[in-house]
C-alpha cells in the first residue's frame, strides 16, 4: 500500500488522457481502505475505479484511492437462483463473462461494458434493454468520514436511468467495497428485444439463445461499431439519450420520418442521442485528436493527443449542434472532473 506521487493517470482512465495525480494509493482490501480513509481523514481524497465513466480535464490534486479489491463468492444458492457477491475492484466484463461460463443468466446483455464492478451502481449501468438495477441485491459500502460499514439494498440505491443515491443525495459520502446479484441458474429471462441482438442471433443462427449466446450476440453488435478504449480513448457513450414529451417527439416525427424512439410512459418517449448527433452532421467529425467516432456517434473519442479539456470543448460543440438543431439539450453520462 505504498503511496506514490505525481503519477501518470493515462493507464488508469478509458479516455487516456495524460493527467497527474498528486498521490497514488492502490487500495486492495476493505481493511487496507479503511486504514487510508483514517489517515487522510481532513484531506478531500478522490476515488477511482475502472476510469471508464469519466473525463479528466485537469491533474488531480487530491490524494487518488484506486480501489482495487478482488474476488467472487457464492453466498447463497438453489435450484433456480444464486446471490453472488462481486469485491468492486473486479473488472465488469470479466465478471459478466464468468457468470455467463458458470451457467448464470441476468448480465449477459451488459458483456463488453468497460469498467469496475464497484463503480456500476453508481452509474445504473445498462444496455440493450437491461440495467444493473434488474439483477441487483445489495452493495456494502464505507462511508468516507465515519468509516461506517453500510448495507445497501435495493430501495435504498434510488435507482433510475444512469442514475443511484450515490450519485445525488449521497455523491462522494460512501465507497462502494462489494455488490450482490440475484442470478437465474435455470429458467432464464432471455432480453433479446432491444437493439440488433435478434438479428444478430439470426446470423449466428441460433434460434433458442441461452445466456451464453446473447453476451457473444452483445460482444459481436458493439466491437462492431464501438471503439476499443485500449486503441482509441474513449468512455463509451458520452451523453445519455434524451428523454423528450411525448408533444415534443410528435413534432420532430412530422419533419424527421426515420427518427427513433422508445416509449417511457404515455407522456414521454426517449429519443437516441447517436442519432440526433449523426444527423446534426457530426459523425465521424474531428478537431485535432478530439473526435466523434466515425461508426457510433454517440462515442467521443481520443485519437491520440487529446486532452480532457479538448474532449470537453468538442462535447460542448455536438450539445449546442443538436440542441440548434433539434431543441434538445443532450447531458453528459459521463463524469466530467
Amino acid at each position: 500500500m505504498d503511496a506514490q506521487t505525481n503519477l501518470s493517470l493515462k493507464n488508469f482512465n478509458t479516455f487516456g488522457i495524460d493527467v497527474k495525480a498528486k498521490q497514488f494509493i492502490e487500495i486492495q482490501s476493505v481493511d487496507e481502505l479503511k486504514h487510508v480513509l483514517k489517515r487522510f481523514y481532513t484531506e478531500e481524497i478522490f476515488v477511482l475505479g475502472g476510469g471508464s465513466n469519466m473525463l479528466l480535464t485537469k491533474d488531480i490534486e487530491k490524494t487518488v484511492l484506486y480501489i482495487n479489491n478482488k474476488g467472487i463468492s457464492i453466498i447463497e444458492e438453489n435450484k433456480n437462483e444464486s446471490i453472488i457477491e462481486v469485491q468492486s475492484g473486479e473488472n465488469w466484463h470479466e465478471f459478466v463473462m464468468w457468470t455467463v461460463n458458470n451457467g448464470y443468466g441476468g448480465l449477459e446483455n451488459l458483456a463488453l461494458i468497460p469498467g469496475h464492478v464497484g463503480t456500476a451502481p453508481v452509474q445504473n449501468i445498462g444496455a440493450y434493454g437491461v440495467e444493473l438495477k434488474d439483477t441487483f441485491v445489495s452493495c456494502r459500502a464505507i462511508h468516507r468520514q465515519t468509516l461506517d460499514e453500510k448495507l445497501f439494498h435495493l430501495e435504498d440505491c434510488k435507482f433510475g436511468y444512469r442514475q443511484s443515491v450515490f450519485k445525488s443525495l449521497l455523491k462522494d459520502q460512501y465507497i462502494i467495497t462489494s455488490v450482490r446479484f440475484k442470478l437465474t441458474n435455470q429458467n432464464h429471462k432471455i432480453q433479446t428485444e432491444y437493439g440488433a441482438i435478434k438479428s444478430e442471433l439470426s446470423k449466428m443462427q441460433v434460434g433458442d439463445p441461452g445466456p451464453e449466446e446473447v453476451a457473444k450476440a452483445v460482444i459481436a453488435i458493439r466491437q462492431s461499431k464501438l471503439p476499443d478504449p485500449k486503441e482509441i480513448g474513449n468512455s463509451g457513450s458520452f451523453f445519455k439519450n434524451p428523454v423528450i414529451p411525448t408533444n415534443q417527439f410528435k413534432d420532430l416525427k412530422s419533419v424527421y420520418e426515420d427518427i427513433p424512439s422508445y416509449n417511457i410512459d404515455e407522456n414521454h418517449v426517449k429519443v437516441p442521442a447517436g442519432w440526433l448527433i449523426e444527423h446534426s452532421g457530426l459523425k465521424g467529425y474531428r478537431e485535432g485528436d478530439a473526435g466523434v467516432h466515425k461508426k457510433q456517434a454517440l462515442v467521443l473519442v481520443n485519437y491520440g493527443n487529446a486532452s480532457g479539456q479538448d474532449i470537453l470543448n468538442l462535447s460542448v460543440k455536438v450539445q449546442g449542434k443538436v440542441r440548434d438543431k433539434f431543441g434538445i439539450s443532450l447531458e453528459a453520462e459521463v463524469n466530467i472532473f
